[in-house]
């Protein structure tokens, strides 16, 4: 992360309430690039079902790791799709974690876990899943990610009233 945004990112935590920033906080990302290199054969050029991460998302999967370092994050949560275990991995290495897999259609159990955590989580999740994790968490803000966009690293500090922050990473 770099000094500047990392400045932005400590001058929007000064601007929340107190009680809001001593509360623990969930951090929600989409799978890094994939690389879809196969294709099912009865649909030539489709998307492969459970494709690795392409060269630019194995990239961007250690820099979320050096951008996460530091989060105190205690838990980390992937679905069972090689992607997001992929881009959780470099963060679970450095923290000295084991990833937690939840299928991607159980939202639910996974909010009930992140609930029942004391400290900081990482999801990594899917572009349809990431903005039904943050609603199940009480977030009012509608979340959309493009098919297109990797970037995006939203933090919901967990508070009566949730609070979503939007961040971006390289």
């Amino acid at each position: 992360m770099t000094t500047r945004r990392l400045v932005l990112l400590l001058v929007l935590m000064l601007g929340l309430p107190a009680s809001a920033v001593a509360q623990p906080a969930v951090f929600l990302v989409r799978h890094a690039e994939r690389a879809d290199t196969g294709a099912a054969p009865a649909m030539a050029g489709a998307p492969a079902a459970d494709p690795d991460l392409s060269e630019a998302g194995r990239a961007r999967a250690a820099s979320l790791a050096v951008a996460l370092k530091d989060a105190n994050i205690t838990a980390i949560y992937a679905t069972e799709f090689k992607r997001t275990q992929q881009t959780a991995a470099p963060i679970a290495q450095v923290l000295g974690l084991s990833v937690i897999v939840v299928p991607a259609g159980s939202v639910e159990t996974l909010v009930e876990k992140l609930n029942a955590l004391p400290g900081n989580a990482l999801v990594v999740g899917h572009s349809n899943t990431v903005p039904q994790v943050a609603k199940a968490l009480g977030v009012k803000t509608a979340v959309q990610i493009p098919d297109t966009e990797y970037s995006d690293l939203f933090v919901v500090v967990r508070a009566k009233e949730p609070v979503l922050l939007r961040l971006h990473y390289r």
